[in-house]
Formats: structure tokens, C-alpha cells, sequence
């Protein structure tokens, strides 16, 4: 038996990634005709067609799907042994974006001051935030991005997880709303009012309902928002009640963009909020990705930190 072809790993590695022979031809820089006798070689070595014709498409196989995964670590593994002995990370000179997957709302309490940080110990390097459609490891696992942050658990036992911090839900109303009229809100005050919600899928239920149903009680969701910015926005001009991470809000209030806005303690128990970096194994000994991570890792939970003294400080009711 012949030994295989090992050019061909990365021509399969782009074939099943692009789903195409246009894709990967435009990945390697070929033709497309040269990457199509590439695909007939591959499927002689493999045994197996790999792109099928769907209509005016192509789709992977069964045996390509069940490789995919397996290919791109194999290709990555392969390059990195062939890349000279690391030296040593300099920060000073590294030149890389970092994707990073994550929600508005923690762009909006974290991103600041991650790329100051950044900025700082890595001049050249830039943090690229992506958006959150859905909660799925295949980006990871495709390499689209470095690191996926926020409350995750389910994306598959080979992902890494590491929680950066712990959060909470407040209640947040527009100045002068009824419900802070008389404090601390009750459960049924709280679950009488109309509410805003914020949910990528549209989910107009989770914890907070779970906890007024142990009491007997429901809310009307009147309005569902994909971010938590939208919810407030609407709270602050209406009397409609949002619920909003804690961190977020109180940075909200900080930057100025609250004062319309007052916060009132969760008038019930709820699981607290853990956020998460995770990331997959081809990344775990990359040196620039161990840095990203220790930054997130620092960075998070200091501001973390920082914000929730300041909410003890100015709004102590929160925490009673």
C-alpha cells in the first residue's frame, strides 16, 4: 500500500469547510479546475465521494461530515509542527485579531475596558467582536472564532469552559414608575406590572417566571427585545418593567445612559448568572490565546469587582 498524499490534507480540509469546489479552490488560491481533479484524488484515497450534487449545491457526505472536525485539527497540527520553536510571546510586536463571540450587553459593560487593556500590553492587536445568533459550538469548532463568551453549557464534551464572573438580575423602571413608589417591590406588585424582556430567540419565559410560579403568580410579557439596550429604551420611556443583568445596568448608570432609569431588587430568588469564556482544544496551547484568555479572565473579573462595590456604595437597596 502506498503511503498517502499528505498536500492533499489541506485541498480536503478547505473541500469540506467550503462545502464547495468554487469555496475551496478561492481558499487555496487555485482553479477551480485544479482543485476539481484535487477532489477526484481525494475520493480515490478516501473511498468516498465526499460533495454529492443537491440541486444547484453541493452537500458533504456522511463520512465527510464525520472527518470534518478531524481534518481541520489534523491540518492545524500538522502546520504548528512545522512552525519554529516558540521563544516566547512579545506582545509588543503581535499582529493578530482575536474573534471573540459574545452579546451585546457584555460588549457594552466589558468591551471598553478589554481592548484598553489590550491596547496596552499588545499595541498591534485588535479584538474583533462577533455577533451571537445562536448558542452553538460549531464556530468554535470550525475556527471561525478564538473564544465564545457567555452563559454557555451544553456545547460538547471536548470544548473548554473557565467562568470569568457572576451576575444578577435587577429589576430596572423608568424614574417615577408606581413600582418604586413603595420599596422593597413584593412579588405581587412586581408580577401585576407590564413587562419587557430581552431574548435573541424570543423566549418570553426562564428563571424569574419558574420563581413567581412557585408563588402562585405570572406576569404579561407586553414586549420582547433581542438585546437588554432595546429593553431598557423601552422601559425608560414607558411603564413597562425590564429585567437586565446587574453589571450591565450599573454601567449603564455609570456611562449616563441610565438616567432616565432607577433600579429595584428582584423581588425573588433566582439561580445566579455565570459567564463564561470557552474555547476549543487546537487553541489550548497557542501561546497568543493563552494571553487572550488570562486578559478576558483578569479584565472580567475586575470590572466585575469594581462595578459591584460601586452598586453597594450608591444603591445599597440592591443588595439587601
Amino acid at each position: 500500500m502506498n503511503d498517502p498524499d499528505f498536500n492533499l490534507l489541506a485541498a480536503l480540509d478547505a473541500l469540506l469547510a467550503e462545502g464547495s469546489v468554487a469555496g475551496a479552490a478561492r481558499r487555496l488560491g487555485l482553479s477551480a479546475s485544479a482543485m476539481s481533479r484535487t477532489l477526484s484524488r481525494l475520493r480515490q484515497v478516501t473511498g468516498d465521494p465526499l460533495l454529492v450534487r443537491a440541486g444547484r449545491s453541493m452537500v458533504l457526505t456522511p463520512h465527510a461530515e464525520q472527518i470534518r472536525d478531524r481534518a481541520r485539527q489534523t491540518l492545524a497540527e500538522a502546520r504548528a509542527l512545522l512552525l519554529p520553536a516558540a521563544t516566547g510571546l512579545d506582545l509588543q510586536t503581535l499582529r493578530q485579531t482575536f474573534r471573540l463571540r459574545t452579546n451585546e450587553g457584555f460588549v457594552e459593560t466589558f468591551g471598553a475596558a478589554l481592548v484598553a487593556a489590550a491596547a496596552q500590553a499588545a499595541p498591534e492587536v485588535c479584538l474583533r467582536f462577533v455577533p451571537k445568533p445562536e448558542k452553538s459550538p460549531r464556530s468554535l469548532r470550525e475556527d471561525d472564532i478564538d473564544i465564545e463568551v457567555g452563559v454557555l453549557h451544553g456545547m460538547g464534551p471536548e470544548i473548554h469552559l473557565q467562568t470569568l464572573f457572576r451576575d444578577r438580575f435587577i429589576v430596572a423602571v423608568r424614574q417615577g414608575h408606581p413600582l418604586a413608589a413603595q420599596t422593597p417591590v413584593t412579588p405581587e406588585r412586581y408580577a401585576a406590572c407590564q413587562h419587557v424582556i430581552a431574548s435573541r430567540q424570543g423566549k418570553r419565559t426562564g428563571p424569574v417566571d419558574k420563581a413567581l410560579a412557585e408563588q402562585g403568580l405570572t406576569r404579561r410579557i407586553a414586549a420582547v427585545t433581542p438585546d437588554f439596550s432595546a429593553a431598557l429604551a423601552i422601559a425608560a420611556q414607558s411603564d413597562l418593567v425590564a429585567l437586565v443583568p446587574a453589571s450591565f445596568f450599573i454601567q449603564k448608570m455609570r456611562g449616563g445612559g441610565g438616567e432616565k432609569l432607577q433600579g429595584l431588587r428582584l423581588p425573588v430568588a433566582t439561580p445566579e448568572i455565570t459567564v463564561s469564556q470557552m474555547w476549543h482544544p487546537r487553541r489550548k496551547a497557542d501561546p497568543a490565546h493563552q494571553w487572550l484568555r488570562q486578559l478576558l479572565l483578569t479584565v472580567c473579573r475586575r470590572q466585575a469587582a469594581e462595578l459591584h462595590r460601586a452598586a453597594q456604595r450608591t444603591w445599597p437597596a440592591w443588595f439587601r
